[in-house]
């Protein structure tokens, strides 16, 4: 993947205020009031600052903890991991490979044959329903 690098203030513009502190500032949702986290259409999840596409909704699963949880990435190479000792412990965190834009965390607790759940912030997700859900 390809990096871009976007200043700040069009970061600003481009986002909203909740996206901005998720995707640029490493902050999170509550849990259960992202707008994905009990999503069940078919479609991809794609990163809300760049497009990048990250997320098949067939990789989604319901892990019970209020934000959306993925199995696998849609490429291995659309999200990197980096070391988070924030917050009193040690995690790993998940950026967008285009726009660095922080995604969430991933821990190895998951129901995939990797046993990976990655945990993801809805601000920095958005959705493209697949064929079948635009039919309707």
């Amino acid at each position: 993947m390809s990096k871009i690098d976007i200043p700040d203030t069009e970061w600003r513009e481009r986002l909203s205020p909740e996206q901005y502190h998720v995707l640029r500032e490493a902050g999170t949702e509550r849990a259960f009031t992202g707008r994905y986290w009990d999503n069940h259409d078919s479609g991809e999840y794609k990163c809300a600052g760049c497009g990048t596409p990250l997320f098949e909704s067939d990789a989604k699963f319901d892990s019970g903890c209020g934000w959306p949880s993925f199995t696998k990435a849609a490429d291995d190479s659309a999200v990197t991991a980096h070391r988070d000792a924030s917050h009193g412990m040690v995690r790993t965190e998940i950026r967008c490979a285009t726009c660095e834009g922080h995604l969430g965390h991933v821990f190895p607790d998951g129901p995939g044959p990797d046993g990976l759940r990655f945990c993801i912030n809805s601000a920095s997700l958005d959705f493209e329903p697949g064929a079948d859900e635009t039919k309707g």
